[in-house]
């Protein structure tokens, strides 16, 4: 089965920072907003790869961060999955954030969360996180 390995960053104002996707026909999910995050490379950890994907996709050391939970992602998605999300803070202005791989970034309220369109089963991902802080 497939690994994910993605980050749920948030910054100090408590919005969530997601890269919307490449609007390409042959990508899963085109032109949807996701997690920062990707696949877990054969001889790698879920923690390998996050700090490789964040690094690639924001050129960011990321340093700092804690898992969250693991989903599994048996429907909704191009294949079944196992998704092993972490969190972790950042402070950067958005016009500071250049993403290396999708459109752009964007950050969003907690509100404007169940209003987004994400990929696969993110939104549920993302909610379960910011309704599991807020309990």
């Amino acid at each position: 089965m497939q690994k994910i390995a993605a980050i749920i960053l948030e910054n100090d104002k408590e919005e969530f920072l997601l890269a919307l996707r490449d609007n390409k026909s042959w990508i899963p999910f085109s032109n949807h907003w996701d997690l920062i995050g990707g696949h877990v490379e054969e001889g790698e950890t879920p923690e390998e790869a996050l700090i490789r994907e964040v690094k690639e996709e924001l050129d960011i050391e990321l340093k700092e961060y804690k898992f969250y939970k693991e989903f599994l992602c048996l429907e909704g998605d191009t294949y079944e999955n196992i998704k092993y999300i972490y969190s972790g803070k950042i402070n950067i202005p958005i016009e500071e954030i250049t993403l290396y791989e999708g459109q752009y970034a964007r950050y969003f309220t907690k509100e404007e969360i169940p209003d987004v369109k994400f990929a696969n089963i993110i939104k549920s991902v993302v909610l379960d996180y910011i309704n599991n802080k807020n309990s």
